[in-house]
């Protein structure tokens, strides 16, 4: 019973990780960079929707869907003031822009929502229901349901649609994507946007059982990382899985050893993973022109 309980838990704790890493997969593979306040997407996402939803009393619905929107807009000024100015001069210092801008949204929040971590309880969420014997929360069936619901969309947009194929395009050669009618720019920017909409349904989705606070998406998103670099940046089903079983090797780890090593011994296991495979799980080794 208790490794059932862990499964199950782990597998709810792994799509929260595999819809972050998708945030990390999506600007990657559109333009080469990666969004490192996507933890603190997570917070606002959060944030936003209990304040929209506890602290002014909207309905649920609408008050996730502004919530997602301002995740989005957060999304596309990171991108604009973080990111393009660096990347336009070739500089890597977007790495270190992008943990500012993150650093200065936690400590924003921090002084206007306060410190003080707030349950946020969902009337949806709080039902239950039996499946062979085994008591199950609606939230640890939806949590894992919506994240492979959103990386089969994602994978499916990026292969099957114009669109997607075109955003994919800008990474490989802006200049041919720009030839062939492709808005550069936008197309950065709006992974970047879909990359925060990511981080934000998981900060929603995880809030009533973790409580909403300023800090509460830091190790998430250094987890997120890890599990994106884990599954190989550039396939979505790849950091996905890997968020899956990140999750789980940390559930198994806390139920049957303890919580005291859960965070030595599941990054453990990470370097072990990628020295074993250095491009992860379905990552493919990069193919060097001279």
């Amino acid at each position: 019973m208790l490794l059932t309980s862990a499964l199950i838990s782990g597998l709810g704790l792994g799509s929260m990780y595999g819809l972050l890493a998708l945030g990390f997969h999506v600007t990657y593979s559109v333009s080469g960079t990666v969004n490192f306040a996507q933890g603190s997407s997570m917070m606002l996402g959060a944030v936003f929707a209990y304040t929209f939803a506890v602290t002014l009393g909207w309905p649920l619905v609408p008050a996730v869907l502004l919530a997602l929107a301002l995740c989005a807009l957060y999304g596309v000024v990171v991108e604009l003031v973080a990111v393009r100015p660096f990347a336009r001069r070739g500089s890597n210092a977007w790495l270190m822009a992008t943990v500012a801008l993150g650093i200065l949204a936690d400590n924003t929040v921090l002084f206007t929502f306060g410190k003080e971590p707030r349950g946020f309880a969902m009337s949806w969420a709080t039902g239950s229901f039996q499946v062979l014997g085994i008591n199950l929360s609606v939230l640890q069936v939806a949590i894992p349901a919506l994240g492979l619901a959103l990386a089969a969309g994602l994978h499916l947009f990026s292969r099957r649609t114009r669109l997607g194929t075109a955003m994919l395009a800008v990474v490989q050669n802006a200049d041919a994507a720009r030839l062939m009618g492709v808005n550069v720019p936008l197309a950065i920017s709006g992974a970047y946007a879909a990359s925060t909409v990511f981080a934000g349904v998981a900060g929603i989705m995880i809030a009533p059982l973790y409580n909403v606070h300023s800090d509460m998406g830091t190790l998430f998103g250094l987890k997120a990382f890890a599990v994106a670099i884990l599954g190989g940046m550039g396939s979505a089903w790849g950091v996905m899985l890997a968020g899956l079983i990140f999750g789980v090797t940390e559930s198994l780890i806390t139920a049957f050893v303890g919580s005291g090593y859960t965070q030595i011994l599941s990054f453990a296991l990470v370097i072990v993973a990628l020295a074993l495979m250095p491009n992860g799980l379905f990552g493919r080794a990069e193919v060097k022109k001279v």
